[in-house]
């Protein structure tokens, strides 16, 4: 009776490990940049341009707002040519800025971008180039919310100026996991274009 419960258990273990890397970062492809320096969970990055699918996002709401439903709708075919475009990381969030809504986007993969990026033809979706260029960026665990992003804004910040280094009045944060995943397990950034 013992060896039923080892293999059922062993059996449960390998299901839940499979299906959370089908459906984890690993699973997706993500945007290119490189890394120009690198000290503990800050780093100076390299990013090319790329295409993002955006949408108006409140950024207390993260996502219950209908901006995440409205863009995942893009890439199951709510675009004019019909066709299913595949999931990247990260899903960048753009602070609302004065007198405008912030932004969400999803990184069009390098293949799609590349070849003709389907127009959406759902209301307050559009495309839109993310221009490359420098960025200083901090990695953190949790949740997304205003709390955090204000202390992770604020420590890149103080590390920036340790550096002399000079960015942007506006930052930006990049979620790379799905809803589910436990918090200390999650992977955001705030990343500051620097000038």
């Amino acid at each position: 009776m013992t060896w039923f419960y080892i293999v059922t258990a062993t059996l449960a273990v390998a299901i839940g490990y499979v299906g959370w890397k089908l459906t984890s970062r690993s699973a997706y492809e993500s945007a290119e940049y490189r890394v120009l320096a690198s000290e503990g969970p800050f780093e100076v990055r390299e990013y090319p341009d790329l295409m993002l699918v955006t949408t108006p996002i409140e950024f207390q709401s993260q996502g219950n707002d209908g901006s995440f439903g409205r863009l995942f709708q893009y890439i199951s075919g709510g675009n004019d040519s019909g066709s299913k475009v595949a999931m990247t990381t990260p899903v960048f969030m753009e602070n609302e800025l004065q007198n405008s809504p912030g932004q969400m986007g999803f990184v069009i993969p390098k293949g799609v971008a590349a070849d003709r990026t389907p127009e959406p033809t759902g209301e307050n979706v559009q495309l839109r180039k993310r221009a490359g260029g420098r960025f200083a960026v901090l990695r953190f665990a949790g949740r997304i919310n205003e709390e955090t992003r204000t202390k992770t804004n604020d420590k890149l910040r103080d590390w920036m100026a340790g550096r002399k280094l000079v960015g942007e009045a506006n930052s930006e944060v990049a979620g790379y996991d799905p809803p589910w995943t436990p918090g200390p397990f999650r992977r955001n950034e705030i990343l500051i274009r620097l000038k």
